[in-house]
């Protein structure tokens, strides 16, 4: 979840099943208005906003530390909220988690390893590559064939 000010305040939320990470445009319609509902009863904001409920997409935002686990080997970038060895992004292939800090193996600097303290990351977010899209196109096969399968079941 993440509240935006601008011209319009917007809560965004991004949300996928936990069976199988995939989220349809059935579900984010369905998740909105549910949300609404109890958001227009919780009244959690002062102003008006608008809100917007999404699948965090194939170039997801890495907001737990156990999301730099699931993605491990995959390209993200990272920004800090504050300054180490002089910059604030870093940009590699996430490379595990140990001790509560992520590690990013860095991009265009041979065998360099960054060990960031997972506290430290205000922002992170895949990137896309071939690999990635790969990856996201076997899920969404994988679920539609478990649902197909499902289905069947059901028939029989």
């Amino acid at each position: 979840m993440r509240v935006m000010a601008g011209k319009r305040r917007t809560v965004q939320i991004m949300a996928e099943r936990k069976s199988d990470g995939l989220m349809g445009i059935e579900n984010c319609q369905s998740l909105s208005r549910e949300l609404s509902a109890i958001m227009e009863v919780e009244d959690p904001l002062d102003d008006a906003y608008v809100l917007e409920v999404s699948s965090p997409g194939i170039d997801r935002p890495l907001t737990d530390i156990k999301d730099f686990t699931a993605y491990e080997g995959y390209l993200a970038r990272l920004e800090l909220d504050r300054m180490v060895e002089g910059r604030k992004r870093f940009r590699g292939v996430l490379a595990g988690v140990e001790d509560g800090h992520v590690d990013i193996n860095l991009d265009g600097e041979k065998d360099a390893t960054a060990s960031i303290p997972f506290d430290w990351i205000s922002e992170a977010k895949l990137l896309i590559t071939d690999e990635l899209v790969e990856e996201g196109q076997r899920k969404k096969e994988a679920a539609m064939a478990m649902t197909q399968a499902a289905a069947k079941d059901e028939e029989e």
